[in-house]
């Protein structure tokens, strides 16, 4: 099984140095939307592309990524919110169960079905525990998976949920305040987090301001993923990635 992009997040986690991952949403970007994107992540040295939502109603997945792949060589890695979001024109994919909620379907029922037509894609598969935090207001994610999030202000519940996906083989542990999230995760739950597990912590939803995304990385974050701030305005992505990898400089 391949694990190319894997070790290069464990590799990055163990020299201290921060990645910052661009999501794309394929209902939400158009050709000329996805070159300049494109351009400006270059530009920037972004370390990956993230592609998927909770709902993806459009056909283009697979020109999404081609488009990608033939513009640059960053990293697109499927960020699926159902097993029907598979390319096999992706690098990897997150192959996420929703540990913080107690829908069977999410954790493993959903897996079941789509084991083969993931195994053939030829994709490197990454094992993700996913854990959904209140970000104070319903999302996509919270509505689809049926789960309640974990509370905003538990950060006891996040450390044992993340330390019990670390014991369960998880490769990765991301934590989501959702799309569009009124409050970003704390700080505070993720160094919660980050102090007691060992696999690479990555963090998104309601990430808006540089500033944010910098306080994330201090706090313990690995990997920090915006999507609908950029989506709104597309020059932060340059000022998000400048924060992000000054990290490594101060750690």
């Amino acid at each position: 099984m391949k694990q190319a992009l894997y070790h290069q997040f464990v590799e990055k986690k163990r020299t201290g140095k921060k990645s910052f991952s661009v999501l794309i949403d394929p209902d939400k970007v158009d050709v000329s939307t996805i070159d300049q994107l494109i351009n400006i992540a270059l530009e920037a040295s972004v370390d990956y592309f993230f592609v998927g939502g909770s709902l993806v109603i459009s056909n283009h997945l697979d020109d999404c990524i081609k488009q990608i792949k033939a513009n640059c060589d960053i990293p697109v890695i499927l960020f699926p919110g159902s097993p029907s979001q598979v390319s096999r024109y992706a690098d990897a994919l997150l192959y996420l169960s929703l540990i913080s909620g107690r829908n069977p379907e999410l954790l493993i029922g959903q897996h079941v079905i789509s084991a083969p037509f993931v195994k053939k894609s030829g994709l490197e598969i990454i094992p993700t525990g996913y854990m959904v935090v209140d970000g104070g207001a319903p999302t996509t994610v919270s509505y689809i998976s049926n789960a309640s999030p974990i509370p905003a202000d538990k950060n006891e519940i996040a450390m044992c949920t993340a330390m019990a996906g670390e014991m369960l083989g998880m490769k990765l542990i991301y934590m989501d305040a959702g799309s569009g999230a009124q409050r970003p995760i704390t700080e505070k739950m993720i160094q919660f987090v980050s102090q007691h597990i060992e696999v690479p912590l990555i963090i998104g939803g309601g990430i808006t301001t540089p500033e944010k995304a910098y306080l994330n990385c201090k706090a313990g974050a690995d990997v920090i993923v915006v999507g609908n701030a950029i989506e709104k305005d597309i020059s932060l992505i340059k000022e998000m990635s400048a924060a992000i990898k000054s990290v490594k400089e101060t750690v």
